[in-house]
């Protein structure tokens, strides 16, 4: 059987040919992608140390299927986690197809409340057990072990009806036109490499609107657009602009932001002839959130490198973690009381040119039947107050209950 690439098809109608459990799709303010079916799976069973042998086994999945037949263009889609310890999700689609950006116009289609449905809330921790987290990551901060670590919260939302993927996933493209709406299948089984098999039954799909680009690479091109140093958004335009300037004027925010630049600065210039990194950060915002925001632009100094070199070297940045990496990520798993998942992950598409776009895994929920787990985090530095960091958890968690219709009230 021959993959198929088409490209004749609108966005729209792209959105709407999504099937939970057997699609792949990708939204960004560039093009619209859909991936069905499947013709090889890469197999992964965590990749620290072993980034350079994964990305090769992909090169060999993706020159076999091409070899037989199978795709004249093959492609990789999937999601890779946060942690090594747990296997990425990566596959070859049987059908590809192309679209423009989504595009629904001036005109949102209101989100109905959802009046008619009950949730189970069970937050991990609790909002007081999230405030304590910070507290640790700032001991530890101050005892001079990190720069800055990435804490946070899950929400898990069960309902006794079986939640609607397409529907929700609608309703984050329409309200988030300017970021990267996502949805990918996971595995039935999540295996940390250390640990016993833990058997996970039903579908489970990862969804979420990402305000945030880890790298796209296009021929010698490169950009990433990281993110750092965040505010809540007021429906009151004047609180709005005056939040928007104390977050680009705010000296912990523009800290944080500038660990993060330098981290995903110094991991692309090995790759790269020129790199072109703003001095001053720029103001972007979604429906809920301001971000400090850096687009980072760099000419590659060879075209055999690909979208998945620079992801893995990127991956996982400060924005998300913290700095030193390695710290950081070690006091992550001490204390956070949950696995992150692919929360802080990535989510993308490598074709056999190398050329493709990963996007940060956040604003996000993993959901298997009639459950959600919602995932939100904040950057903690010297500075940071715990009270001011879980209201930006908060304030994150409302991309993905504005889109199930469902308003901030489930938070206390």
């Amino acid at each position: 059987m021959q993959t198929k690439t088409m490209n004749h098809a609108t966005a729209e109608q792209l959105l709407a040919e999504y099937k939970a459990g057997a699609s792949f799709f990708l939204a960004s303010p560039r093009q619209t992608l859909l991936a069905q079916g499947m013709v090889a799976v890469v197999p992964t069973n965590g990749y620290e140390n072993e980034k350079a042998q994964i990305i090769d086994h992909i090169k060999q999945v993706l020159k076999r299927v091409k070899q037989q037949g199978i795709s004249h263009h093959p492609m990789v889609v999937g999601a890779i986690p946060f942690d090594h310890l747990y296997p990425a999700q990566l596959m070859v689609p049987s059908e590809v197809e192309w679209a423009g950006p989504l595009s629904f116009g001036q005109w949102k289609e209101p989100i109905e409340q959802q009046t008619d449905r009950e949730y189970k809330v069970t937050p991990i921790p609790s909002p007081e057990g999230y405030k304590d987290a910070v507290e640790q990551g700032l001991q530890r901060i101050k005892a001079g072990d990190l720069r800055k670590i990435v804490l946070s919260r899950s929400l898990q939302l069960t309902s006794t009806q079986k939640v609607d993927i397409p529907r929700l996933l609608r309703q984050l493209a329409v309200h988030n036109p300017t970021g990267y709406t996502f949805a990918a299948a996971l595995p039935d089984r999540v295996v940390r490499a250390d640990a016993a098999p833990h058997e996970i039954t039903g579908n489970r799909t990862l969804v979420g609107a990402s305000p945030e680009l880890l790298v796209a690479k296009s021929g010698m091109q490169v950009i990433a657009n990281p993110l750092a140093g965040s505010a809540p958004r007021s429906s009151d335009p004047e609180e709005d602009r005056r939040r928007a300037q104390e977050l680009l004027s705010s000296a912990k925010n523009r800290h944080e932001h500038a660990v993060v630049i330098e981290a995903v600065a110094n991991a692309l210039r090995p790759f790269c002839k020129t790199l072109d990194v703003p001095e001053e950060p720029s103001l972007i915002h979604t429906e809920t959130m301001w971000h400090l925001s850096t687009i980072i632009r760099g000419e590659l100094s060879s075209s055999s490198i690909t979208s998945l070199d620079l992801a893995f070297a990127l991956h996982p940045t400060p924005a998300v973690c913290g700095t030193p990496t390695s710290v950081a990520k070690q006091a992550i798993q001490e204390i956070e009381p949950f696995e992150r998942g692919f929360f802080t992950g990535m989510v993308g598409w490598c074709n056999e040119e190398g050329d493709g776009e990963w996007i940060v895994t956040i604003r996000c929920a993993e959901i298997e039947d009639h459950t959600l787990r919602l995932f939100a985090g904040a950057g903690v530095v010297e500075g940071s107050k715990p009270e001011e960091e879980l209201a930006e958890t908060s304030a994150k968690f409302r991309t993905m209950l504005l889109a199930m219709g469902l308003n901030d009230d489930i938070l206390k």
